[in-house]
């Protein structure tokens, strides 16, 4: 494989024609080695416009959500980050190269050694790993500037809203498979939050989420 070419191939068919026209993020997706985060098994697919298992259910998102994440946060490289699963450790990466601080949790200590020794390799020091359930952010006593959730939730829960600092931004997935919305939430105030809509979308679930009854007919 190519892989400079591939990696061409992907910004340029994939990210740029999903409306990711961020330079900093484009840059970013540009420079970082994807292919060294991705299962060995899976290295073929690594710049291909899909989702990527990792295991116990879980994927690496396909290039051109990333981007759209990384563009709807729109970091300036002051922001303290709270990423909300880790997996692959790509998007923390990510995250950490547009950003001054990155606190990257996952609820499986698998994931987190195995994207440790990545995330140095590519000399992203900025970040810390944490093996958390963070279902709920009740736990958040500072607040962040950006938090990225990658796994999506039945609904938002409330401790996620106010984990963010004023003017902070909140990218997350809504609803149940097959059809998801992803949003990015901006804190205007105390009590005021603005939405917007992104796209429509289906990925794995956030562990342990809230998941209120719901009625079938």
């Amino acid at each position: 494989m190519d892989l400079e070419y591939a990696r061409y191939k992907m910004i340029n068919q994939q990210v740029r024609a999903w409306e990711v026209l961020s330079p900093d993020v484009l840059e970013t997706l540009s420079a970082l080695p994807r292919e060294r985060f991705v299962p060995d098994e899976y290295l073929p697919l690594a710049f291909a416009d899909t989702m990527i298992p990792l295991g116990d259910g879980q994927v690496m998102l396909a290039p051109k959500i990333e981007g759209r994440i990384l563009q709807a946060l729109d970091l300036s490289g002051e922001e303290n980050v709270l990423e909300v699963g880790t997996g692959s450790g790509f998007m923390t990466a990510c995250l950490a190269r547009l950003a001054r601080q990155v606190h990257s949790v996952d609820i499986r200590e698998a994931f987190l050694r195995e994207a440790e020794p990545k995330l140095k390799a590519v000399h992203q020091h900025n970040i810390s790993l944490e093996n958390r359930d963070a279902s709920r952010l009740d736990w958040v006593k500072d607040g962040y500037d950006a938090i990225a959730v990658t796994g999506s939730m039945p609904v938002l829960e409330d401790s996620f809203l106010k984990a963010l600092n004023v003017g902070g931004r909140l990218f997350v997935t809504l609803g149940r498979s097959p059809v998801m919305e992803s949003l990015v939430i901006t804190r205007m105030g105390e009590d005021d939050w603005r939405r917007e809509s992104l796209f429509e979308t289906d990925m794995p679930p956030l562990d342990g989420a809230y998941d209120p009854p719901h009625f079938e007919f």
